[in-house]
Formats: C-alpha cells, structure tokens, sequence
C-alpha cells in the first residue's frame, strides 16, 4: 500500500500509527455494533459514531499526506498521537469514564512515543494521558447500570465488565508487541544502513589515497622506464644475429612501451568518476579488445574464451575504469591459475555476465571471507598488494555491476561479475 512512499524512519512509524489506527476504527465499530444489538446498551450512539467518523477522515488525510516526499517530523508525529489520545477520551467520556474496562487503552499511544520520540514528548503524552484519566474519574456518562436486586443481572454486568478487561488486555499485547517488533526491525535496517555507509566512505577514503600514490608513482617511474627502452634498443643493435636475444628484447621493449602507455593514461585520466566520461561500445567488441589487451599482457597465460549472446551486440559504457578492472580480475585469475583460465560471457539486451575460472587450488576460508578489501592478499611477499580485486569490486559496484568471487564446483576459483548494459546497437 505505501510502496510509493517516502521511507524516512519516522515516515515509516507513521504508516504503521495510519495502520494501527485503521485496526481500532474496525474494532470501535464491531463494538459499537455489538453493544448496540447484543447487550442493547442504551449510550450516546449519535456522538460517539461522529467521533470515530472524525477519526476515520484525519487517518484518511494523513494517508494522502504519506504520498507526499516532505519528511515527517517529531512535532508531526507527537500530534497524530495526541489525535488519537483525544478520540479516546471522548470515547470513553460517553461510555462510562475511567469505569470503561478499555481505559487502559491510554498506555499504547504512551509505548509508542516512548519506542520513537524523543524523551520530552514521551513526558508530554505522559501527561496528558494522566489528566484525561483523571479527569474521566470525575467527568463522564455513565453506563446504564440495573439497579434491579436481580442478582444474574449484576453477575452479567460484572462478567461484561471482565471480559472487556480481557479483551483490552489482548488488543494491547498484540498491537505493542506488533509495533516493537518493527520497530527493533527498523533499528537494525538503520543499523546495517549506517554500517554500509561507512564501509563506503573508509573505501572512498582508500581509493583516493591509492589515487595519490598512483599518481605519485606514475610521475616517478617515467624517467626509470625512459632509461630501460633506451638500454633496451641499444642491446637490440648489438646481438643482431641471435635470434633468441631480439625474440627476448622485443617482448622487454613491448612491456615497456606498454607500460608507459598505462602510466600516460593513468595521469591522462585520472580524476575520471563518472560513467558517462566513456563511449558507448558493443559488448562484444569491448571483451574483444580487453582480452587482446590482457593477452599483450600475459602473453604466456593460456585462456579459452567463449560468448554467447543476441547479435547485434547490446552497448556498454567502455571507460577505462572498466577495462582496467576487468583485467585486474583476469590477471588475478592468471595469477591463481596452473594451466588456463576459462572466460565465458553471455549477455541479454540490459545485462553482462562474465566469468572468469581458473585451474588453482581455491579459495581458503579466509579468502573466501575477506575478499576484495583493501591490501589483503593471500600471494606470497612481494607478488602481491591486495588492492586489485579490491578497486575492481569498487568501480564495477560503481557503474552498477556486481563482483561474485567463490569456489567452482570444477576446483579452482571463479570470478563472476555482472554488468548493466546500455541498449542494443543500432
């Protein structure tokens, strides 16, 4: 029913106050019903259906105004408890006073401030509740009583009377326990809301100081990389003849080059946060150029690469980013990997899923728990620095994607990765 509405916690509570309301004006006019035609109790029916009439159509605006984006405040919602509290007042003041058995009825609106406002509303509905008991012991209609010396007639007053007592009791328990239990439920919600927003803001924190460094690094290794191409052409015109030697140097000089190329886009493009800083390109032909990127890079890695997917190919947001995680992922499949790694994509017109297998041993139960946080690693000193799965995880979650990583049932460990694609091309 308010699946449309806004979700701030004290909106929320209120739309649980609209319910619980909806549920006392049902039962006020069973009762009402009952003691009219049953019991034959001769109250002021008129004004007390004109009270619950009332009741009706301010639960029915304040429904309305739950469609409305404007936050509820404390202030708003201590006075739709002091509505209620008047109608139950006025209700018991044509019913008998605090002779009514449902008098205790003021103790839920009093529970239910006390769980959500702050400490003084609660005294303030406190006290107002106190003085209107007070006041119904003093002020009120009273209920018709037999005066008659018939002793059945008192017995069934009297049992009436209990069974009204029983039946307060009932609704009470149900409808405060009711309440408390959302209520311990949106505590945890807002909990694990608070929780995750704080792991993001400490990963922003760690993605921007790896940004410095990067960027840092990046400016420093230009001058050692200049010098190692130099050395590297040069060795190249020495040993001219030995053909294992230039085989050795032109794979040394492409990993150069290939590597001032990554550190020129690393300050080409850093700063770049959002999705819409990348071109549109077939699924297809992004995975095509990653995998020939990947395989200039590890040209020793054996992989197996199959798609399957509608042609033509839907679009994706290509940015570096992107392809820079998804290799992070398969260099990490490489690097687990004793034999081959097994790619397989399949996409359908709004979603990319990806998975990335390798031969190795698996995930230990660490592993397997503390994936993709910062600096942990589970490679040997020196091989590793724990933040490739971690960045890959963050910038995909960042263009919508999701990161799974758990053990295949062939052995070894996968990677699925799922991204959202743009349209089909055209």
């Amino acid at each position: 029913m308010f699946n449309i509405l806004h979700q701030s916690p004290l909106s929320k509570n209120l739309q649980r106050l609209v319910l619980l309301r909806s549920i006392a004006i049902v039962m006020q006019c069973t009762l009402f019903a009952f003691a009219y035609s049953v019991i034959e109790l001769d109250v002021p029916w008129a004004k007390m259906i004109i009270v619950v009439a009332i009741l009706t159509l301010l639960n029915f605006f304040t429904w309305i105004r739950l469609h409305h984006t404007f936050p509820v405040t404390n202030l708003e919602f201590f006075a739709q408890l002091l509505i209620d509290i008047f109608a139950l007042t006025a209700l018991l003041y044509f019913s008998g006073g605090s002779t009514n058995p449902f008098i205790s009825l003021y103790l839920l609106p009093l529970t239910i401030v006390a769980s959500i406002l702050p400490w003084r509303y609660t005294w303030a509905i406190a006290g107002i509740t106190i003085t209107c008991y007070t006041i119904l012991l003093f002020e009120y209609i009273p209920l018709p009583h037999n005066h008659s010396d018939d002793h059945s007639a008192h017995l069934m007053e009297f049992n009436l009377h209990i069974s009204g007592m029983w039946l307060t009791f009932v609704l009470s328990t149900i409808l405060i326990a009711w309440f408390v239990v959302k209520m311990s439920i949106s505590i945890r919600d807002r909990d694990k809301d608070l929780a995750q927003a704080r792991e993001q803001a400490l990963r922003n924190e760690q993605i921007i100081a790896l940004g410095t460094l990067a960027a840092g690094a990046a400016h420093e290794l230009g001058t050692p990389l200049s010098t190692m191409a130099v050395i590297a052409g040069e060795l190249q015109q020495e040993y001219p003849q030995n053909e294992e030697f230039q085989n050795n140097i032109r794979i040394l000089r492409n990993q150069i080059t290939h590597c001032k190329q990554i550190l020129t886009q690393l300050l080409v493009n850093a700063g770049q946060a959002r999705t819409e800083d990348g071109n549109s390109q077939s699924v297809d032909y992004f995975l095509k150029q990653v995998l020939d990127k990947w395989q200039l890079i590890r040209p020793s890695t054996k992989f197996s690469y199959q798609w399957h997917g509608a042609q033509p190919a839907p679009l994706i947001m290509n940015t570096q980013l992107l392809s820079q995680s998804i290799l992070n992922l398969l260099n990490n499949a490489a690097d687990a990997s004793t034999d081959q790694v097994k790619i397989k994509s399949n996409w359908d017109q709004y979603t990319l899923n990806l998975e990335i297998h390798d031969d190795g041993e698996g995930l230990t139960g660490e592993a397997a728990q503390r994936a993709g946080e910062a600096f942990f690693t589970n490679k040997a000193p020196g091989q590793g620095f724990g933040i490739g799965l971690f960045l890959a995880n963050a910038n995909i979650e960042r263009f919508g994607g999701n990161v799974r990583l758990f053990n295949h049932p062939d052995g070894g460990a996968c990677i699925n990765v799922t991204l959202p694609l743009i349209s089909k091309a055209t």
